[in-house]
């Protein structure tokens, strides 16, 4: 499949901004233009953004219900209320759930922690969830990262006495359950100047405002920042604005203290001893915390993220660790299979999204095989496997800036349950309404969907020389993490590069060791899955490469490299 190349276009205005600020920073113009196209406009801007200060995040009393969430708090403490803190089964909510537990427990005793089943409850508050909070006598359930849609959850809590604190960033209904404050910047009444938080970040802008009202020194909230770090990250909410600090500091706090549970996963992933980034946070601690709910108990994730004790916590982590494996052997299976299934539709290819069903695939990893899905066929994607009775569940993930929550709302009449946002879905249905969900999410699909959605594209931060890629330019890319949607790490264009000396196929003929110059300056990289394009250098032949600027470290000595992420050949 083609990837498409598209270069950032500055306005007149990103274009002037970018020019003063190489002048007034004394920095390269590539560089000017990056901080340019982050909204910035002045040196002062630039010198604010690269040193993100906590002082800069928004009153927490500006969220709609946040004054009631927190007087209903402080009642509870003070009369000794049991109270349950509730939470998805994801990174999102395990780590609010361990945020906000590990919190509360320096206020009150009186406290418990309770996830949902993935399979026998599924996602947000259940029945069973309201009744085991009534069983173990709590009064007040504060739910997090879910439950903007449970109206008819909350009738019934209300009804058996239990009141419930909503801390979610879902997009909400039509209608706002009854519970006694709903925490949400995504309502349509709520004037929180920052509508991207994670439902982590709920659940700290409440233990923040509780702070406020109780006096509590604020550095007892922001020790926890390591968990709204990896939340931030694991659900890809943009990391601008409030994310993005809240970042910043969660990872310096993670890098400078982790706690007994971070770093007994840390060792596991095999990070203990370097410097964590956004990067470890996606790929090496979010799935391992992912697979406790995925294949056991996200309760296991918690249970974790909120022990003191180390050797209990290198246990968990290991326990997560070999769950991680387990979820990995069923994602190879459940994508294989579905790639199986669409290979031998001969509708398969002339289709704009993908709806795929067994009943035999394990419901953990659905999402993952959506996502390998759509890396293959590059159109809004569905994988749904056996749910309860006649009932189908899955997961569904998106392409581009496509909006799939919509998509799926416009079928929700056959629908039994769903949620979710722009770029990621659950859904529920009877089995019998699938052909008919296949058929009209398509049709909506195809309608809406633009021409420019439907292949990968590489956004390019500039074009650029060999030359300005320095010590530092590397420097000042530093000085603008942590990266992520809205963030992105700068991705670079050069044109017209040849071989130096060795550029050459590597491991086995599968990647590209590059040896590149444009005649005046030469540079190394790596090109991963592209060992094929080695005889094409080695014969003289030019190309042009997309590539980030990384270190490489390497038999004691550290350089700048090139990683790319495509090439193409001139002929």
């Amino acid at each position: 499949m083609e990837t498409n190349w598209k270069i950032k276009q500055l306005t007149a205005e990103e274009q002037s901004a970018a020019e003063r600020l190489s002048a007034e920073l004394d920095i390269n113009p590539v560089a000017g233009r990056i901080l340019a196209v982050r909204g910035l406009r002045t040196a002062a801007e630039a010198r604010a953004y690269i040193r993100p200060s906590l002082d800069s995040l928004h009153d927490p009393f500006l969220m709609r219900d946040m004054g009631a969430a927190v007087d209903r708090l402080c009642r509870a403490i003070d009369a000794n209320e049991r109270i349950m803190v509730y939470g998805d089964y994801d990174v999102d909510g395990t780590t609010a759930v361990a945020l906000m537990y590990s919190f509360l427990r320096t206020q009150t005793d009186n406290l418990v922690y309770y996830i949902p089943d993935r399979y026998t409850e599924g996602y947000g508050i259940s029945t069973k969830g309201i009744d085991t909070a009534k069983e173990k006598g709590c009064t007040l359930v504060i739910a997090l990262d879910c439950g903007i849609k449970a109206v008819d959850k909350i009738a019934y809590a209300n009804k058996i006495g239990v009141d419930f604190i909503i801390c979610d960033h879902h997009t909400p209904g039509d209608t706002i359950p009854d519970a006694v404050a709903v925490l949400n910047m995504k309502r349509k009444d709520c004037l929180y100047p920052f509508k991207e938080l994670s439902g982590c970040g709920v659940g700290f802008k409440l233990a923040q405002g509780y702070a406020l009202r109780r006096g509590i020194a604020m550095q007892e909230v922001y020790r926890l920042l390591p968990l709204l770090a990896m939340s931030i990250a694991s659900d890809i909410v943009p990391v601008v604005g409030e994310n993005r600090i809240l970042a910043f500091y969660g990872l310096r706090a993670l890098n400078a203290r982790p706690s007994v549970g971070v770093q007994a996963i840390m060792q596991v992933a095999g990070i203990a001893d370097k410097v964590v980034t956004m990067n470890d946070l996606v790929y090496k601690i979010g799935p391992r915390i992912n697979a406790a709910g995925r294949i056991k108990s996200g309760a296991e994730a918690v249970r974790l993220l909120i022990t003191d004790d180390a050797e209990a916590a290198l246990r968990f982590a290991r326990d997560i660790d070999s769950y991680n494996q387990d979820r990995r052997d069923f994602d190879t299976k459940t994508t294989d299979e579905a790639l199986e299934q669409l290979q031998q539709d001969p509708m398969n290819a002339g289709r704009y999204t993908t709806v795929v069903f067994s009943p035999e695939w394990h419901k953990g990893v659905v999402g993952i095989a959506a996502s390998r899905l759509t890396e293959t066929y590059y159109r809004p994607t569905i994988v749904l496997t056996a749910g309860e009775g006649d009932i189908i569940s899955g997961s569904a993930r998106s392409v581009s800036d496509f909006d799939i929550y919509t998509a799926i709302d416009s079928c929700r009449d056959l629908l039994t349950n769903f949620g979710g946002h722009k770029f990621a879905a659950g859904l529920s249905m009877h089995k019998a309404d699938l052909p008919e969900f296949k058929r009209r999410f398509e049709e909506y699909v195809a309608a809406h969907i633009k021409p420019e959605q439907q292949s990968p594209t590489l956004e390019i931060e500039a074009e650029v020389e060999l030359s300005d890629m320095n010590w530092k330019m590397y420097k000042i890319l530093q000085c603008l993490e942590p990266f992520g949607p809205g963030n992105e790490r700068p991705l670079f264009l050069c044109r017209n590069l040849i071989n130096n000396r060795n550029s050459r196929a590597v491991s086995e003929g599968r990647h590209l060791h590059l040896d590149l110059t444009d005649r005046v300056v030469a540079m190394d990289g790596i090109a991963f899955g592209q060992g094929d394009k080695a005889v094409h250098l080695q014969n003289g032949k030019s190309i042009d490469i997309c590539f980030y600027l990384e270190e490489n470290s390497y038999r004691g000595r550290t350089t700048l490299q090139m990683n790319a992420q495509d090439v193409k050949l001139n002929e």
